[in-house]
């Protein structure tokens, strides 16, 4: 217990509200999924928790120097006049986008698939440390870059603000889009399955191109709906392309403090601490403890990427076992389209076309992906 006191002591002011935020929401939706048996809490508050934390680091000169109840927002004296006097623009503008992103239920049923198999006492153990914990901890990490604009001088916006954020405007486009196609294809899957069952009586509604966003309105045939799963538009040049975007535009967010001309910047391999690289007789003699100085030099300033870069091995990892789920429902056209469609960056599909037609077999596979015809097809 007195370490746990230690630690909580240890965390620097400029963080300390957050993880109070941070360590209530993680119980609290961890007791709530114990309540409703629903594991998806986090998944609830996934548009918001960013954005909480975000606001946090650009309101700081709103708020009081001493918290006035439990989890009241307050700005701490040692973060200094400069960072409370005013507003960081810079800051503005990222928590802008956050809100923007976030304005773009039921459990998840990936954790329905993965709660049959595995036993009830592991489920829990993963609900408590990865669900619960875990993501929260991820969300904390997302509005840090808000921390480190905030901190910066508060100068008015520089041209690589304003690129960036017309990329995240831009990235969001596209996953409001792949989102949207989805929608759509599920739409027109589920009618013509009713409709090829017989089912005349029924509350689906006919898929309508015209009713759909724009950009969403595709072409569907009925090979599409047997299929299964969505192949067309965005979805024809990567498997999850609402996911590179989600994944991108936090990169992005990530990048516009440090991309800024005020520092803190990305680190640069000239900055690598070559000088604290041990010689080899001191690294027999003392391994790994010799190590460890360079290593802690060397990874530090790659924490400045760490909300990123986190997001990205959490999708990744969440990608490969719901990738897993679709190819146990569609072996033959999954493993087709995984074989000819990036996971994620377009870049990988380009690079897999090649491959096959290299092997003489692009055709075969683009026929069970998107059927015969015209390959332009798969993008109307």
């Amino acid at each position: 217990m007195d370490n746990l006191k230690d630690i909580y002591a240890s965390i620097p002011p400029a963080y300390k509200w957050p993880v109070d935020f941070c360590a209530t929401t993680t119980v609290v939706t961890w007791v709530a999924s114990l309540i409703t048996s629903n594991v998806s809490q986090v998944d609830r508050l996934w548009n918001f928790l960013p954005v909480i934390y975000t606001a946090y680091y650009t309101l700081l000169p709103l708020w009081p120097q001493e918290p006035l109840f439990f989890l009241c927002p307050h700005t701490p004296k040692s973060l200094g006049w400069a960072t409370a006097k005013d507003f960081s623009p810079r800051a503005a503008l990222m928590l802008g986008l956050a809100f923007v992103w976030m304005i773009r239920s039921d459990e998840d049923y990936r954790w329905a698939v993965l709660r049959a198999k595995v036993p009830v006492w592991l489920f829990q153990v993963i609900n408590l440390t990865f669900i619960a914990a875990t993501q929260n901890v991820l969300l904390l990490l997302l509005g840090f870059p808000a921390k480190i604009a905030s901190m910066q001088p508060h100068t008015p916006l520089a041209t690589s603000d304003y690129l960036l954020a017309a990329l995240a405007l831009i990235d969001q486009a596209f996953e409001f889009t792949a989102d949207n196609q989805q929608w759509a294809f599920h739409q027109y899957k589920h009618a013509y399955l009713a409709t090829a069952k017989g089912n005349e009586i029924t509350n689906i509604e006919p898929y309508d191109k015209k009713k759909q966003w724009p950009g969403a309105g595709l072409n569907f045939v009925p090979e599409d709906a047997k299929r299964g799963f969505i192949t067309r538009g965005l979805w024809a040049y990567s498997r999850h392309p609402n996911f590179f975007c989600e994944q991108a535009f936090w990169w992005i967010i990530t990048l516009i403090p440090l991309i800024s001309p005020a520092p803190p910047h990305l680190p640069a391999v000239s900055s690598l601490p070559t000088d604290l690289i041990p010689s080899l007789s001191d690294s027999l003699h003392n391994f790994p403890y010799a190590l460890f100085p360079f290593l802690s030099a060397l990874v530090a300033p790659f924490a400045l990427i760490a909300p990123a870069l986190a997001l990205s091995l959490l999708f990744f990892s969440s990608t490969l076992f719901t990738e897993s789920i679709s190819a146990g429902k569609y072996p033959r056209e999954y493993k087709a389209y995984q074989e000819r469609v990036g996971m994620f960056s377009p870049l990988r599909t380009l690079e897999k076309g090649v491959v096959l037609q290299l092997k003489g077999r692009r055709k075969e596979v683009d026929e069970v992906i998107w059927g015969r015809g015209d390959k332009g097809k798969k993008n109307e």
